[in-house]
């Protein structure tokens, strides 16, 4: 009988990008203060978003696409729908072109590319964009992954990895990228407002083979849960035209328990876990996740949510990037990476050390 194993992928480079456009909280209040939006929110709501934006969110400072900036709340549905399909690609193709340098490839060494995003909707995909933008070849498989939410990076892997084990010598690259500017809504629920105080723009990409590349890192150990009776309580709708998120104050306590059990699902046989990188969903999100998981600090996730806000899927990945720039795993000690969002799902999957 032949024993089919699946090939190890094998992370050959990381790498991010943000808009160049940085504000502080304090920054963000003062172009609400002068915008059009403020007259249209109750007394109640302009106190909230002063509060949050004045006070300890976790956050320093947040990186927006969308220009300019003074009317973010005031674009048409077509109007954000254009700043999307200009800045998604444009931002995405900056981290997979930094990717590419690092790993010391070629953009036609390229065999497939895979997209995921939420924060907009193109077809073709962003794929189409990015592949004339850095001039891939005619036959790369494109594939775009839309709907997931903030914790899509992983299932994003995931789908790499079915992709080296169809192909086991190809060159894969994954681009998670958010223009979280291009999603903004503002009303009076209190999810919208904190959602406006939360998210911004971001991408990373990576470059994967079967074969042990440069990082000396490798992935495995997938793992998802969906709650779909939860899903009402962290989504997007569609509210005049434009997308609006859904965010319950229940979400710090449904993540830090979906978390919880996915990390107890863990096979005993596999090596223990020394570190977990999260995504950095917001400061309360991170507290009830480290209640949740005692001995584990999420340092490099709190340093990102602090430099960056929630960029929603590109996140975990910039707190991989964090993490690794301080140490790597050693052999026999594997990180946990783990995100969660919209579904209401969480995601995870193992890094180990070559």
């Amino acid at each position: 009988m032949v024993r089919c194993t699946k090939p190890f992928m094998h992370l050959h480079a990381l790498a991010t990008a943000v808009p160049p456009a940085t504000f502080t909280q304090s920054q963000c209040w003062d172009v609400l203060a002068e915008s059009s939006a403020r007259p249209r929110l109750n007394r109640r709501s302009q106190l909230t978003l002063k509060a949050i934006l004045g006070g300890d969110s976790g956050i320093a400072t947040r990186h927006f696409a969308s220009t300019p900036v003074e009317r973010i709340f005031d674009l048409t549905p077509d109007e954000l729908n254009e700043t999307f399909r200009r800045e998604g690609p444009a931002l995405g193709g900056r981290a997979l072109t930094a990717a590419l340098a690092r790993a010391g490839l070629r953009p036609e060494e390229i065999d497939v590319l895979i997209v995921c995003t939420c924060t907009g909707y193109l077809c073709p995909g962003v794929t189409s964009y990015l592949a004339e933008q850095l001039g891939l070849r005619d036959n790369v498989f494109l594939q775009d992954l839309v709907g997931l939410g903030c914790g899509a990076a992983i299932p994003a892997l995931r789908a790499v990895e079915a992709a080296l084990a169809a192909r086991p010598g190809a060159t894969v690259a994954c681009v998670a990228v958010e223009i979280c500017s291009a999603a903004f809504y503002l009303d009076d629920d209190i999810g919208v407002l904190v959602s406006a105080c939360l998210f911004s723009d971001g991408a990373a990409a990576t470059l994967w083979r079967s074969t042990p590349g440069p990082t000396g890192l490798r992935v495995h150990g997938f793992n998802t849960l969906h709650v779909p009776a939860e899903r009402d309580k962290l989504r997007f709708e569609l509210r005049d035209g434009k997308l609006r998120n859904r965010l319950d104050p229940t979400v710090p306590k449904l993540a830090a328990g979906a978390v919880a059990r996915l990390l107890a699902g863990e096979p005993a046989a596999l090596p223990p876990v020394r570190r977990i990188i999260a995504h950095p969903g917001g400061r309360d999100v991170l507290d009830a996740l480290e209640a949740a998981l005692p001995g584990h600090a999420l340092d490099a996730s709190r340093r990102v949510l602090r430099d960056y806000g929630n960029m929603s899927s590109p996140s975990v990945l910039f707190a991989l990037e964090e993490a690794l720039r301080e140490k790597q795993p050693a052999r026999g000690e594997d990180w946990w990476l783990v995100s969660f969002g919209a579904g209401f799902s969480a995601h995870s999957c193992r890094l180990s050390a070559d």
